[in-house]
């Protein structure tokens, strides 16, 4: 065996150790306690190899909350007309347009305000990818 398959060896049973105390832990916690806990500095994506190799995982799982999501229920799918053609000779020939919800709370009711945006693709300086 070579020095660094030895030393990751190593390094893997410190990993499988702190994480049987605590499994919630992810790569980058059981990274941090190495070094606290043990005074080993490696990178997270060393740490991160190790515990795939290992299928070391986390019982904690989050979930993705993005900021742009899908509609759960889409009353309509408008078809698609362009077909990625974005340049018009003619001003009111294409547009584009986009609507955003915002909500905000006052106690327990929720309120919501729309923003509805239209762009004109004639004009070159409203849309940037001609």
């Amino acid at each position: 065996m070579s020095r660094r398959t030895s030393e990751n060896e190593q390094l893997a049973d410190k990993i499988e150790k702190i994480h049987a105390e605590s499994p919630d832990k992810g790569y980058r916690r059981l990274n941090d306690d190495l070094r606290h806990d043990y005074g080993i500095y490696v990178n997270d994506k060393r740490v991160l190899r190790i515990c795939r190799a290992r299928d070391i995982r986390s019982t904690m799982k989050y979930n993705n909350h993005g900021c742009t999501r899908q509609a759960r229920n889409p009353q309509y799918l408008a078809e698609n007309l362009l077909g990625r053609q974005f340049y018009a000779d003619r001003p009111n020939e294409k547009w584009l347009t986009d609507v955003t919800e915002f909500k905000w709370y006052e106690g327990i009711e929720v309120h919501k305000l729309y923003l509805s945006v239209i762009l004109d693709f004639c004009d070159g300086a409203s849309w940037p990818m001609r």
